[in-house]
Formats: structure tokens, sequence, C-alpha cells
């Protein structure tokens, strides 16, 4: 609720802008403050409420991404040509300000390992301690940095190639509903495949990083078409599956320090990552270094997955049993007598 205040105001103050460093600071630090504690704290309190299928869980959650792709990007267009950079600031001000009645909906549970896991400080330590933990983070660090690639350069890449703008920024939209589907199918995978969830996610990150590579090689644009929608099918796949192998790392009660330190760290790589494919770009001319080097990066990431726990054991079950709640906060409320009489 808190990030859904911090996002809202960023984008008000910065329909008042002046300069760019008005934006840096309001839409960078204000806005992107309030992305961070919405988008973290939503994802460990879902990997709470679910054990048994929370893959299929995730995946449905994170299907909103593919879904504001598609239809906001040409919902952000309409704005600006009606309403001016400003007055579409100030709507999408508002509708940010939805993220706190999205933030009231969420119930914090409390659950058996609690009391175990200790305070903040107290998981911090142990986490850094931890070594499968320090491997996975080192990973998705990894995976992160080839990850947004296509999304930052793939536009670029084609024009180059001699496409107009309209159909290269229409392959995206395609990547996006690919990347949907990708989600839905992983998380269903996730939960039905025996066996621990990072071999899925090494197989999706693997596969992602080699159509990354060939995108040099492909010219035609059935070929390009081809990719782009392979693309956004496996890293839509790979998202849900990594933020399901988590927590049967570290258990659910240490889930909030856990994801937030990953994402943290995992940052790096997505920052750094389009500036190096830009770098490279410049360098040679053209993004044929730039997509091979990002899936580089991606099989990479598949390499250290291989060092997890049980990686190689197939008769593990696919998730654990349903985690015991001890206590619901709030969220007991008496039914009519007419019904079944039971809270």
């Amino acid at each position: 609720m808190t990030g859904g205040i911090l996002a809202a105001l960023g984008m008000l103050l910065a329909s008042f802008a002046t300069s760019l460093t008005h934006l840096y600071l309001s839409i960078g630090l204000l806005s992107g403050s309030g992305w961070a504690l919405t988008f973290t704290p939503t994802l460990a309190c879902l990997s709470r409420y679910f054990s048994r299928r929370r893959s299929l869980a995730t995946g449905l959650a994170l299907t909103g991404v593919g879904l504001s792709s598609f239809a906001f990007a040409p919902l952000f267009q309409w704005l600006l040509n009606h309403y001016a950079w400003r007055g579409a600031l100030l709507l999408v001000s508002a509708l940010s300000l939805h993220l706190v009645a999205c933030g009231a909906l969420l119930r914090p549970l409390s659950l058996a390992e609690d009391p175990v896991v200790g305070g903040p400080g107290a998981q911090i330590t142990s986490l850094l301690r931890h070594g499968p933990f320090l491997r996975y983070t080192v990973a998705l660090t990894l995976i992160n940095t080839g990850y947004f690639i296509p999304y930052v350069h793939l536009v670029a890449h084609l024009r180059d190639l001699g496409w107009d703008p309209l159909p290269a920024a229409f392959l995206l939209s395609v990547a996006a509903i690919s990347d949907l589907v990708g989600r839905v199918a992983s998380g269903w995978l996730g939960d039905a495949v025996p066996g621990p969830v990072a071999r899925l996610l090494m197989l999706w990150t693997t596969l992602t990083g080699v159509i990354l590579a060939l995108y040099p090689v492909a010219e035609a644009p059935t070929g390009l078409v081809a990719l782009t929608v392979a693309y956004g099918f496996t890293s839509g796949a790979l998202t849900p599956v990594a933020f399901s192998v988590l927590p049967e790392l570290v258990g659910t009660g240490k889930i909030y320090c856990g994801l937030g330190l990953v994402q943290m760290v995992e940052s790096i790589g997505g920052l750094l990552g389009a500036p190096l494919s830009g770098y490279l770009r410049d360098v040679t001319g053209n993004y044929t270094a730039s997509f091979v080097v990002a899936g580089t990066f991606l099989l990479a990431g598949s390499g250290v997955l291989i060092t997890l726990p049980h990686f190689f054991c197939f008769s593990a079950p696919t998730s654990r049993p349903q985690d015991h709640v001890t206590e619901a906060l709030d969220t007991k409320v008496p039914l009519p007598e007419e019904g079944l009489g039971e809270d």
C-alpha cells in the first residue's frame, strides 16, 4: 500500500517537471521505490499462501506483466495523443493509486516456522551464510543481465535490418502474448513435473540463452518472428519457476528477506545488461555481439543452477506439503446462522 502511494506520488510530481533531473527524482526515485515496495512483498506473500500449486499460482499472478505489456502500450500512446505528456502522467498517477486497494486485499499469514527463523537481522545473517542461496542469487544476476536485451534493443536491431518502426514495435506485442502463455504453461509444469523446480528453470534459461544467441543469424522476417515468439514463451516461462525455487531453498519463513536480497542483487544485472549491449553496438556497428553476449550470460546462469541441492535427484517431490498455518490474521469472519455455522 505504501508502494502504491509512492508510485502515484512520483507520477504526479513528474507531471510538473521542467527538467530531466525532475523526472529522475520523481519517476526514477519515488515511483521506482514504490514499484519495489509493491512487487517484492506481493510475490513473497504469494509464496506463503501456496505450497502444492505455488508455481501455477505465481505464473497466473505474473500474467499481469504480459497483459500490461500488450494492452497498456497503446493505451499510453492514446493518452499522449489526447492529453499530452503532462496529462498522461496525471492519469497514470491515478491508475497507480489503485495499488493501494490491491495491497489492502493481501492478508498476512502466520506460519508454524516463523518463530524459528527469527527477526529480519537474524534471517539476513543466515541467508548470507547459506551457500545454495548465494549461488542462486549469482545465477539470477547472470540471467537478468541478458534477459531484458530484446525488450530494449530488438526494435533498434530490426530497424538496422530495414524494418519499419510500426511492424518492429508490433513484434514486441507478439512477444508479450507469447510471454503470457509461457508463464501459465510453465507454472502448471512446475507443479506437475516431479523433481526440483530448479531443473525446469535451468531448461527455460538454457533455451532462452540459445534463442538470444541465434538472433544475429536470423535476417528473414519469418525467422525473426519465430525467434521472437520462442523468446517470449521461454523468457516468460522461466519467470514463475524462478520465484518458486526460492521457497524450496530457504523455506517460506525467510521468503520476505530472501526475495528482497535476491532482487536487490539481481537488479545489478538488469541495470548493466542494456548499457553493455548498447556499448557493444556502438563499438561493433551492429547488434551481433550484443545478442551473443546476452545469450552467454543466460547460459552461464544455467550452469550455476546445476550446482543447487538435489538438482539431479529425480525422486524429490515437486513441492512440499502445504505449510502449516497457525494463524490467519484478521481473516475470521463469522457466517450467518443459517450458513455452515463455522468461521
